[in-house]
């Protein structure tokens, strides 16, 4: 099991690293999930794309958009090898890191990560709701009181 002072996440500014994006997310959503591809590869140019490396392998990969809602948090997906090692963890902090501070903070939570989310200050803001075929539910981020 990797330290997770070990896992780098970084934003993604180039095509060689996009691909890498897809590849983990074509792996985790499409083939494991059985998302429609059609489905799963939208906003791409309009999001801010994270990747997560262990040892120089791309093992996670996350992103922001602004929907016009607020800030909507999307696509976390860790390769299957390298889950519950603290990648998915590190992607949030990234991400929240990264994102404009003034807007309402968002995501469509799979029902099974709700409590993942739960950890990082995520509540749950209304019913349960199936997207792709898989039931979520809107989390809002509540920001820490300093």
């Amino acid at each position: 099991m990797p330290d997770p002072a070990n896992i780098e996440c970084m934003k993604v500014k180039d095509a060689q690293s996009m691909e890498r994006v897809w590849a983990i997310r074509k792996e985790v959503f499409v083939k494991e999930q059985k998302v429609d591809e059609s489905l799963e590869f939208d906003h791409e140019e309009e999001s801010t794309h994270f990747l997560c490396f262990i040892d120089g392998e791309a093992v996670g990969t996350a992103r922001w958009r602004d929907s016009g809602k607020g800030i909507k948090l999307e696509r976390f997906a860790v390769k299957k090898d390298f889950r519950n090692r603290g990648v998915g963890g590190a992607l949030v902090e990234a991400v929240l890191e990264d994102i404009p501070h003034n807007k309402r903070v968002y995501l469509h939570s799979q029902s099974a990560a709700v409590p993942f989310y739960s950890r990082y200050g995520f509540k749950i803001i209304g019913p349960e709701f199936h997207e792709a075929g898989i039931a979520h539910f809107v989390m809002e981020w509540e920001r820490p009181k300093k």
